[in-house]
């Protein structure tokens, strides 16, 4: 029950959401020091992310326009489902602009609303279902800022809000720096890829000498190979009624761009179509349109989209995932693709892409540096993976009222 010292007001009375910039298409440009916000930073369940492809910006920004790190902007277009009403908190300054689809939270009573608390509070099913149930627009859906300053929410005391707010932070200061370390490790375990088996400087390689080869200089005593001499295409699929409740289902939407970790899936209930098994340790390549760059290795077992391609590694797991996810192979699998609209990679020329394949020692070793690395990203995604459900559960009651902060013992979640 909600304490009698919390009002329900609408957030209007205390803050005002400010309609951005129109920056003219002119300008726009694929690289640069600005990026015009897009509903594409936004996660669904709340929060900022910098996409694949950016939307730079060189031209004249009107006073006002030029975001700062801490602010808190919210999509008022549904680019995709779900994401109408997300709030987003900024990482940088000097770095993103105003967009006009987006809102900017501006505090208006200090002493009624605090900023953080109104970033997690818009993330709440209460207020998403209001605006939801406002939007305007059959095939896209908009909302406007005097619709979200309309929002009704039960508000605490002040010194309540920034408990709250403190609360749930540092959840998600936990889940950045999880991420970050994610990225780190994906970057070292690419780095070293590069270093032993394109640019080989391996151990040892000063005392090896380069021979030509249909692929250019490659150490002596190394091979040209396929890549099916490391991986086998599993093709096993299954029909709805043999997937049992409750399994990781893998949807060519859970697959991340540029990432090898696997961190969001559904779970099975009914099933529309048929789909792949896949087992831990198994590479999950995007299929349709490969320039999307979607390949992960499988923390668990479970079953994929059929457009999904299921590599199943013979032996070396680990060079077989920085293959598989290097610009080259993708690369090789956007230029054999089928298809113009919706191209498909083919299975089989990947299959027979040519590497260079050197002494069984040397790729042992590799996979021994890496191993540790992988284990650690995978054990952090998982971290995040519990994190991101103890906020989505602590997220409503909390703003609610349903739940006293006081209450709260995070040191079991934060460690």
């Amino acid at each position: 029950m909600t304490s009698p010292d919390w009002k329900t007001r609408e957030l209007g009375a205390g803050m005002r959401v400010k309609h951005g910039f129109g920056f003219k298409g002119e300008y726009f440009s694929d690289s640069g020091e600005l990026i015009v916000l897009t509903p594409g930073n936004f996660l669904e369940e709340g929060g900022f992310k910098l996409k694949s492809k950016e939307k730079f910006y060189d031209g004249p920004v009107p006073d006002g326009y030029l975001l700062g790190r801490g602010d808190v902007v919210v999509a008022m277009t549904e680019q995709s489902k779900g994401l109408l009403g997300s709030t987003a908190t900024l990482p940088s300054d000097d770095t993103f602009l105003h967009n006009q689809r987006l809102g900017l939270l501006q505090i208006t009573d200090p002493t009624l609303l605090d900023l953080r608390f109104c970033y997690h509070a818009l993330n709440a099913p209460t207020a998403r279902n209001q605006i939801q149930a406002t939007a305007t627009g059959s095939k896209v859906r908009h909302t406007a800022p005097e619709r979200i300053e309309s929002v009704r929410l039960p508000l605490p005391p002040l010194g309540h809000q920034r408990k709250i707010a403190v609360a749930l932070d540092s959840i998600e200061l936990l889940i950045e720096n999880n991420r970050r370390r994610i990225e780190l490790l994906e970057e070292m375990a690419r780095l070293l890829y590069r270093e032993w088996f394109v640019h080989f400087r391996f151990p040892g390689h000063e005392d090896v000498e380069l021979v030509d080869s249909e692929l250019g200089p490659i150490p002596e005593g190394w091979v040209v190979a396929r890549f099916s001499g490391l991986v086998t295409e599993s093709k096993t699929s299954v029909a709805e009624s043999d997937i049992p409740p409750g399994s990781a289902l893998v949807g060519l939407e859970h697959l991340p761009r540029r990432s090898t970790t696997l961190s969001e899936w559904a779970v099975a209930e009914t099933v529309g179509s048929r789909r792949r098994v896949f087992a831990s340790g198994d590479i999950l390549f995007g299929k349709i349109r490969p320039y999307f760059h979607k390949v992960v290795d499988a923390p668990m077992d479970g079953y994929s989209s059929t457009d999904a391609i299921v590599f199943r590694p013979s032996e070396y797991p680990e060079r077989a995932l920085c293959i598989a996810s290097s610009d080259e192979f993708v690369a090789a699998a956007v230029a054999t693709s089928n298809g113009t609209k919706m191209p498909r990679a083919n299975t089989e020329l990947l299959l027979q892409y040519r590497i260079p394949e050197p002494p069984s020692h040397v790729s042992a070793e590799f996979d021994e540096r890496v191993e540790p690395m992988s284990a650690l990203r995978r054990n952090l995604s998982q971290q995040n993976r519990v994190l991101r459900e103890a906020r989505d559960l602590l997220l409503p009651r909390l703003v609610s009222g349903e739940l006293d902060v006081s209450d709260l013992d995070l040191d079991g979640v934060l460690t």
